[in-house]
């Protein structure tokens, strides 16, 4: 039975994972679907490049896999980040699972660990190509005369296709103009669409989302925006939380409605609530159980048995 319905999420999960991704911190877009639009209206599909500097003096091969989404140790110095987003082929019509992401970074202090795997590891896109890793935002060294901005170094290879070796930059640093890495616009170590935004999420800590766009076979998805006719879930607060959090959601036409927690692992751990629901707003609350861990969680609204939006949680 939790087999089958791990199933079905998965198979859901495709309807929708494109409207979620883009957006680091989606229990922002308070009441207004048009929020949730930005992935179809603006969107480009916009291959991921190589950086100039390719992997750099300072990799370690081996890395070990990333425990409970947790890149960085609890007690690493530094402020904490979330990075997301899902892997898609060149024509961002497939998201492609088992896609192996080789992380790493300086530390607070702009240094590497070469000795070890500190702020080293491996993680793999999941059976939807979504991918996630908790860890704290890289301090500056000087590389030369001048310093390197905040960067995260990848490899990322999907299932069959060549690896792609790259860093991951982030809006506002003062030192990318100066780069020469960070500051390439064009041709094949473009890194325009390698610099993304961080914003604070209600802990406090900075989110990012990135899609790697690579070449790679996967998993068809519908791009249509589903939700804008069906349902959609307006927030769930606060987040991150503790022992309750209160989801609040729309319903537009008649419709079977159920509401359901999953972890990342796409395996369900709550249906909170399964009725025909008329057009309307409505809230639920969740109250997990004691000895649910923390950690990520996708809050999901199916709409006649076909999963129309869900919003990221977590517990802390």
């Amino acid at each position: 039975m939790e087999k089958n319905k791990r199933r079905q999420f998965l198979k859901n999960t495709s309807l929708s994972l494109l409207s979620a991704s883009i957006l680091p911190t989606i229990i922002k877009a308070e009441n207004n679907p048009s929020n949730f639009t930005k992935k179809h209206s603006s969107y480009s599909c916009n291959p991921s490049t190589q950086d100039i500097y390719g992997q750099g003096p300072f990799y370690t091969a081996n890395a070990p896999t990333i425990q409970n989404n947790q890149l960085a140790n609890v007690n690493e110095p530094g402020i904490k980040i979330i990075i997301s987003g899902q892997v898609f082929n060149l024509e961002c019509s497939e998201v492609i699972p088992n896609t192996e992401i080789d992380i790493w970074h300086a530390n607070d202090a702009g240094l590497y660990d070469n000795t070890g795997y500190n702020l080293r590891g491996k993680t793999t896109s999941n059976s939807q190509g979504f991918y996630i890793f908790e860890t704290i935002k890289p301090g500056l060294y000087l590389n030369g005369s001048t310093y390197r901005p905040s960067h995260i170094h990848f490899k990322i290879t999907p299932p069959g296709f060549n690896t792609l070796i790259t860093q991951l930059y982030f809006q506002g640093d003062p030192y990318i103009p100066t780069d020469a890495a960070a500051s390439v616009n064009s041709g094949s170590f473009d890194a325009t669409h390698r610099i993304i935004p961080l914003v604070t999420n209600a802990n406090g800590d900075l989110e990012g989302s990135w899609d790697i766009i690579i070449n790679g076979n996967g998993i068809p998805v519908d791009t249509n925006n589903i939700y804008l006719e069906k349902g959609i879930i307006y927030s769930a607060n606060p987040n991150p939380f503790i022992d309750n959090i209160e989801i609040n959601y729309g319903v537009f036409t008649k419709s079977k409605v159920i509401i359901s927690v999953y972890n990342i692992q796409g395996e369900i751990v709550a249906t909170l609530s399964e009725k025909v629901l008329d057009p309307g707003k409505y809230s639920i609350s969740w109250n997990p159980h004691d000895n649910l861990p923390k950690g990520h969680y996708f809050i999901s609204i199916l709409i006649n048995q076909l999963q129309v939006h869900y919003i990221k949680v977590i517990r802390q």
